[in-house]
């Protein structure tokens, strides 16, 4: 600016009041110091400046190299691992820039081998890679071998979203092995306790006191491991005593850890209680762990004494039920349910096969037993008896018919006329259809005297039938 506009500026302003330099960052700029007349062109510079700083910046952020994800694994111990031990697979995950997600961690499995994955705690890192920054977190992989062999882990991938990337990227650790040995002192095949640390302590607790038979005891043991998995703790014996029923709980396995998410070792609780079925002494064994010092690197023992006490009678106490009567009889009563329930399955077995078989021939006798009887009835319709059961119902009737008594003479075989049945059959004709007709006083008569006509009827029956046929063929229909 020349001093000609710095006047012709200056001439539209009021007084000064004081004086001023402007600096602007990253560039030296030396403004003229003045009046306040004089500082509206150094805020000028400086906002120009300000602007083509920043588009600058924008300029080389979008230019900038895409984010990394580095994935690098690492055993503890690296070597001397023992059957029973603890070994750490540590998994850093690292970037250059940051992370906008939590990472997926992939999952592992070894055969012969107890895995821990993750518990979502992890530890914060900062790591300089051929002099570029990289910062991240390390996950843990809890891993107790339980035989004695080589492990071989595969490349691990890890999948996380970087600050500065558009997508999901991924990476792979590098494949690691180990082996596993088993500790001295104990036997091939045997899966020994390797901690840093042990206690085992045992709580014993009597339902009443002093015990009688009836009551119980219950023996809680807790056993602390460092250094190891809950889950790969031994299960304690809890040896039965005679006189006594013993009854095992569900045990409580659980990690301990520091109150931030790290794992120190494992616990177990285990609990037995004893029923008093007799009066005695009795002595509950002493229960011995063997494990493996890792620090100190020899083997010891950590051991609960034994439980003694002495159990009186209890004359008000009526034992429930008896587990060795119970099972005495369950003996023989299963001896005595088999073998009659066997042969009552052999007769089932015998039966449905044999109506199997025969089904058919069940089924065609019931066919032709069908038969036999349709037939039979269809014959007893068509028979005379069938016909005189007919006749008293309809002399009874209003009006009273004769069509029974017709199809009772043809059945009988004494034709179509009544007067062939005898002298009464005659004066029904004459009582029915004479000039003097007594209608109800013949009907009543006939009957009366039908047992008469049917024992009349059955003597003509028995007598021999003419040998010649009628001479007049009229009357050829009144033989059958």
């Amino acid at each position: 600016m020349n001093h000609r506009h710095l006047s012709a500026a200056i001439a539209g302003k009021p007084a000064p009041t004081g004086n001023f330099c402007v600096v602007a960052n990253f560039v030296k700029i030396a403004v003229i110091c003045g009046s306040w007349l004089a500082s509206d062109g150094g805020r000028t510079i400086s906002a120009k400046l300000s602007a083509l700083l920043l588009t600058g910046l924008l300029s080389l952020n979008v230019f900038a190299a895409p984010a990394q994800l580095k994935v690098q694994a690492h055993l503890n111990p690296s070597e001397g691992a023992m059957v029973g031990g603890l070994v750490e697979l540590q998994l850093d995950v690292l970037t250059d820039t940051w992370f906008t997600s939590v990472a997926a961690l992939p999952g592992l499995k070894l055969d012969g081998a107890l895995v821990m994955p993750p518990n979502g705690q992890a530890q914060h890192l900062n790591q300089t890679i051929n002099g570029q920054s990289f910062n991240g977190l390390r996950y843990s992989y809890l891993i107790t071998p339980n035989v004695a062999r080589s492990f071989d882990i595969p490349a691990l991938t890890v999948r996380a979203t970087p600050g500065q990337a558009t997508e999901q990227i991924s990476a792979q650790s590098q494949p690691l092995s180990f082996s596993a040995a088993q500790p001295p002192g104990f036997a091939p095949g045997e899966t020994p306790l390797v901690a840093s640390g042990l206690r085992l302590k045992q709580v014993v607790t009597h339902s009443a006191t002093p015990p009688k038979v009836g009551d119980s005891i219950t023996r809680e043991l807790t056993l602390q491991a460092d250094g190891a998995l809950a889950m790969a703790l031994p299960i304690p014996t809890f040896g039965d005593v005679a006189g006594l029923s013993r009854y095992v709980s569900t045990p409580q396995v659980k990690a301990l850890d520091d109150g931030r998410g790290n794992i120190l070792g494992g616990q177990r609780v285990d609990s037995a209680s004893y029923r008093i079925d007799s009066a005695g002494t009795y002595t509950l064994p002493a229960i011995r762990v063997k494990w493996w010092d890792s620090a100190a690197r020899q083997i010891r023992s950590a051991e609960v004494p034994s439980v003694s006490f002495e159990a009186t009678a209890n004359g008000a106490y009526k034992p429930v039920f008896s587990l060795a009567e119970d099972l005495r009889q369950l003996q023989q009563n299963h001896l005595q349910f088999s073998s009659r329930w066997l042969l009552w399955l052999a007769l089932a077995v015998g039966l449905a096969v044999s109506v199997y078989l025969l089904r058919p021939v069940a089924v065609r006798a019931h066919r032709r037993w069908l038969a036999h009887k349709r037939a039979k009835q269809l014959a007893w319709q068509h028979s005379a008896a069938f016909a005189w059961q007919q006749i008293d119902p309809q002399l009874q009737a209003r009006p009273a018919q004769l069509t029974a008594l017709y199809l009772w003479l043809r059945r009988s075989r004494l034709g179509l006329k009544l007067t062939g049945a005898g002298p009464r059959l005659q004066g029904l004709l004459r009582g029915l259809y004479g000039r003097q007709s007594a209608v109800d006083q013949t009907l009543v008569q006939l009957h009366q005297s039908l047992s008469t006509l049917q024992s009349q009827v059955a003597r003509q029956q028995a007598k021999d039938a003419p040998a010649l046929r009628p001479l007049n063929p009229v009357h050829e229909k009144d033989f059958p």
